[in-house]
């Protein structure tokens, strides 16, 4: 299931991910820090949900209290509550 995000308090516009079970693949930011999001994108690649939001829940960047891999937490956490 391919699922969209719109982060709040960050430069990326959009999450594009897919979930299978537990697993995110196929993820995508729109806009943000071009370099950084897609070597982070090849890391993530079939982790799963439970993995990406240990490793970033919290996550802040610079003076903000949130980053992008803040809200991707944030998108996965939001998306299992909806499937309950």
């Amino acid at each position: 299931m391919t699922l969209s995000y719109k982060p709040q308090g960050v430069c990326v516009r959009n999450i594009q991910f897919d979930l299978a079970g537990d697993v995110v693949s196929n993820l995508v930011f729109e806009g943000g820090c071009d370099g950084n999001l897609k070597a982070l994108v090849v890391l993530l690649e079939g982790k799963s949900a439970d993995e990406i939001i240990a490793m970033f829940k919290g996550q802040t960047c610079g003076k903000k209290p949130t980053s992008c891999m803040d809200q991707l937490a944030i998108a996965l956490e939001e998306t299992r509550e909806e499937k309950v």
